[in-house]
């Protein structure tokens, strides 16, 4: 009976537990064993793995966060702790491993498949940032829960008539702010992948101002500044009435949208079926509209994944 290993690595990303109770239960369906490996490669590492059954996973696919927790593992990147998390997969004949998690996560999977073991990826990170795929499991369900947020403050910014800068996360990535920030209808957006002085932002608000507006919106991908140092410049230049919201982590918790449990859960299904074909190193992407696999290498290979089109459908909208 072929033996397979789960573990999430880096940061959570709601649709984690949706992707793990995939695993599990279609690892099941076809015969196979399945073990969970608790905080990621640290968990692997430390031998901290216990086998999993259907109920292990019930009540698990509307819950934001990982069942397994995960874990940032300086030690794996060692060669000491490389070896110890090898020596913990021979020791429980675990052939296969399924990796949850962002680029670090799956160049772990890449490492350990060039050592012999059948990895498979599945890209979870609200940053969106994993080249090659066109969606990252809990991207959808941090846009929403920044919108969320972005439709309260509009709220109180037309009661006040005030300008709100709000930051949202992202890591290096503006995509989490473009697609936010078009469904909340903000009037601009900074991101990393595109320089937009801040003297630009303060025509915007002059200009709107005279046609009678009375509120703005300006959402600012953490990889650009400070949402707070970008306020302060904006209240100077302006001379409006401005507040600033850092969203910060309520965006990686919370229920996953239907979306993202959809995804997870025929991403942990394609790729148990992938070890189940002895075939590894191998990342489950989004294509298309399709989930398929991928080289891992290739795609985190394949340059970056940011949209300028919708980037610059945001300015248009805005006007």
């Amino acid at each position: 009976m072929m033996k397979i290993g789960v573990l999430t690595s880096g940061g959570d990303a709601p649709g984690m537990n949706a992707a793990i109770r995939a695993v599990v239960r279609k690892g099941l369906s076809e015969g196979l064993t399945v073990f969970g490996i608790r905080r990621g490669y640290a968990g692997l590492v430390a031998g901290d793995i216990a086998r999993l059954d259907a109920g292990s996973v019930a009540d698990t696919i509307h819950r934001g966060g990982t069942i397994l927790r995960t874990a940032r593992s300086p030690e794996f990147m060692t060669s000491a702790g490389f070896q110890s998390a090898l020596a913990v997969l021979r020791d429980k004949q675990i052939e296969g491993l399924v990796v949850i998690g962002g680029d670090g996560s799956l160049q772990g999977a890449q490492k350990l498949y060039e050592h012999g073991v059948l990895t498979v990826g599945i890209p979870g990170t609200i940053d969106n940032d994993i080249p090659g795929t066109e969606e990252c499991l809990g991207f959808d369900t941090a846009v929403n829960t920044a919108v969320e947020a972005m439709d309260r403050i509009r709220d109180t910014a037309t009661s006040h008539e005030r300008t709100f800068v709000v930051e949202v996360m992202g890591r290096n990535s503006g995509q989490l702010a473009v697609a936010a920030g078009i469904a909340a209808g903000a009037e601009s957006i900074l991101v990393p992948e595109v320089p937009l002085p801040l003297e630009e932002i303060c025509a915007r608000l002059k200009r709107g101002q005279e046609r009678g507006k009375l509120y703005s919106i300006i959402v600012v991908a953490e990889g650009v500044g400070s949402g707070v140092a970008i306020g302060e410049y904006v209240a100077n230049c302006s001379g409006l009435d401005t507040r600033v919201t850092v969203l910060g982590h309520v965006q990686r918790g919370g229920t996953p949208s239907a979306r993202d449990r959809m995804l997870a859960s025929r991403m942990g299904a394609l790729a148990v079926e992938l070890i189940k074909d002895k075939r590894g190193g191998l990342m489950v992407g989004v294509r298309a509209g399709a989930v398929v696999p991928m080289s891992i290498t290739e795609a985190l290979q394949s340059g970056p994944n940011f949209k300028h089109d919708l980037y610059k459908l945001a300015a248009i909208l805005a006007q």
